[in-house]
Parts: C-alpha cells; sequence; structure tokens
C-alpha cells in the first residue's frame, strides 16, 4: 500500500466516530391514546367536512439535546376512518378514494425536522416526511408544535404534547374519486399527548 493510501485509510478511520450518529441521546417516547386525535377536513359540495383516523401504531424518538435528530413514525388506520356523515364514509373507504380494501393503512415516516424560533419545535418549526396512502409516497411537510405540559418546569419532559398541521392534495396519491363532490385538498390536524417509554 502506498504512502498516499494509507494516509487516505487513516483519515478516514479518524472521522468515522465523528460521522456516526449520536444514537444513544434519542430517547424512545410513546402514545397516550386519550390525548392523541387525528382529524382531517375535505370541502363537500362546497361544505367544510370533517373526520377521524386511529393509529394503529407509532414509534417516535426525540433527541432532548439537538431535535433536529428526532425520528417519527405512524401507522394510521385506514379502513377505520370515520366522517360524520355515514354515506361520505362509504364513498371515502371505496376503491376511488382510499381503498382501504387494498391498502388499510397510511404511513408517515419523517426525514427531516427544521426547528423553528430559539431551535425549538415550535414557532414555525416542520417535519417533512414520506406519506404513504393507497401504496402510493409523496414527500409532504406538517408544521410541528412539540410544548411541555403548562406550568411544568422546564428540564421535566417525561410527558409532552405535540401538534402536526399541513395538508395534501389526494390527486397525488391516487385518491381521486367523487372528483365533481369532493375538492382537493384534504386538511390534517394530529394531536398527540405523548409520554417516556418505560
Amino acid at each position: 500500500m502506498s504512502l498516499l493510501s494509507r494516509r487516505i485509510v487513516l483519515a478516514g478511520l479518524v472521522a468515522l466516530p465523528m460521522a456516526r450518529p449520536a444514537q444513544a441521546a434519542l430517547t424512545q417516547y410513546e402514545l397516550v391514546s386519550q390525548g392523541t386525535s387525528v382529524d382531517f377536513t375535505f370541502d363537500l359540495s362546497g361544505l367544510a367536512q370533517s373526520g377521524t383516523m386511529p393509529i394503529q401504531s407509532a414509534d417516535i424518538q426525540i433527541d432532548l439535546s439537538n431535535l433536529i435528530n428526532s425520528r417519527v413514525s405512524v401507522t394510521l388506520n385506514a379502513a377505520e376512518a370515520r366522517t360524520r356523515l355515514p354515506f361520505a364514509r362509504t364513498a371515502m373507504l371505496s376503491a376511488g378514494v382510499l381503498d382501504v380494501e387494498n391498502f388499510p393503512t397510511v404511513h408517515f415516516t419523517s426525514t427531516k425536522v427544521q426547528l423553528g424560533e430559539g431551535g425549538r419545535i415550535s414557532r414555525g418549526a416542520e417535519i417533512t416526511g414520506d406519506l404513504t396512502l393507497r401504496g402510493v409516497t409523496r414527500p409532504i411537510t406538517l408544521q410541528a408544535n412539540l410544548h411541555r405540559p403548562p406550568g411544568s418546569a422546564a428540564n421535566i419532559l417525561d410527558m409532552l404534547s405535540i401538534q402536526l398541521t399541513g395538508s395534501l392534495n389526494r390527486h397525488d396519491f391516487g385518491a381521486s374519486g367523487y372528483a365533481d363532490l369532493v375538492q382537493d385538498t384534504v386538511g390534517l390536524d394530529i394531536r398527540a399527548e405523548i409520554k417516556k417509554a418505560e
């Protein structure tokens, strides 16, 4: 091996520990079901409508010392989605929209966390990730807010509240049924209470 090659190898070995992400800093959190809801809104024949979709599973890991390393992976049970109008729910679950017979779940995995004012997950923070709906995966960016319970001390982070809001164009995922009745945009409002896993 030449002197130059040995130097390159040694430089790579020295840099390797610095390039490795600090996995140990991630703290596992779990959902508190009573304080968690996934709400969506849509426009049906000019009238605002809403619904809910239950969370089937969630993997939430937060790096409390460097929030941009935090990760979220959530699976929603699309087959159990509900709307206030029974006939609208039937149409929503059909092959032309969610097609729950073939795609019973919706999945989101975060890929990037952008912090807001003061380096916090609030005041303009965003979480970007891959949303898989009807077997189609597209990037989506959600506005994020992460807070401690009111009145709690700054160093007590056992319980946290998170809110994610945003929207998507349903046609991007092939959910194009009933286009003459339902508008393209679907709004999202995800609220969750999370606690440190034991």
